[in-house]
């Protein structure tokens, strides 16, 4: 027996409310992560669907999807708080990313093509342009047009698909904000690049491990300026 099929405008209903709620998640991640809310805040959901300029539909689905990543708590007849945020929870974080990605790097170096090596000069001179613009929206999207390209060549579109889970927990605008980080990035990625031609699997799994030791050293100290553990 067929299913009914669901009208087209209602699929792009339903579409749609899923892209705000996962817009809503992300901005309120990315806000919890970078202190912004700091643990014990509550979190209103008519006044941040005000400040999104959003119904309180996606709020209320987006902080269901934060209440099963542990990022926020349901208090009765209270409404959502965000949950403690610890040292250890950021070590595990970048532990878990680093670990993923420098087996992503490996496997990069093994199978690139030098068509592959192009697009990522081609990328990261597109970087390099939006950092000399300092258009730190534009900078964090070009950050992950380039690790997307490079995670493509490695063939592990599974491995890869967790490692970009894992990363909606990096704030990218407190990086890319940063003048010197968007210049860091650009020489690292230059540096890569060249150990990606040569093959050299020791270097471009440094390179990749030097990226996130430096990412949790910038974020654990934007977090101690916060008082986030005081």
């Amino acid at each position: 027996m067929n299913a009914p099929a669901t009208p087209v405008h209602r699929r792009r209903r339903a579409i749609r409310r899923e892209q705000l709620s996962d817009e809503v998640a992300g901005h309120l991640r990315a806000a919890i992560m970078s202190g912004t809310l700091l643990p014990g805040t509550f979190i209103r959901l008519d006044e941040t669907a005000a400040a999104l300029s959003v119904s309180i539909t996606p709020v209320r689905e987006a902080l269901r999807t934060l209440r099963g990543e542990g990022m926020v708590l349901l208090e009765p007849h209270r409404g959502h708080v965000v949950a403690p945020l610890s040292r250890r929870d950021i070590e595990d974080i970048f532990w878990l990313q680093a670990t993923i990605a420098k087996e992503l790097a490996a496997a990069a170096a093994d199978r690139i093509t030098e068509d592959d090596i192009a697009e990522l000069e081609r990328l990261n001179h597109e970087l390099a342009a939006t950092v000399d613009a300092g258009e730190a929206e534009a900078i964090a999207a070009a950050e992950f047009q380039f690790h997307r390209s490079l995670n493509h060549t490695t063939g592990r579109i599974k491995l890869a698909w967790f490692l970009l889970h894992v990363a909606r927990y990096m704030p990218p605008l407190i990086y890319a904000a940063d003048p010197q980080w968007g210049a860091e990035a650009v020489d690292n990625h230059r540096q890569l690049i060249a150990a990606l031609r040569r093959r050299d699997v020791g270097e471009v799994v440094r390179l990749t491990e030097r990226q996130f030791s430096d990412g949790a050293r910038r974020l654990t100290e934007r977090l101690e300026e916060t008082g986030i553990w005081s």
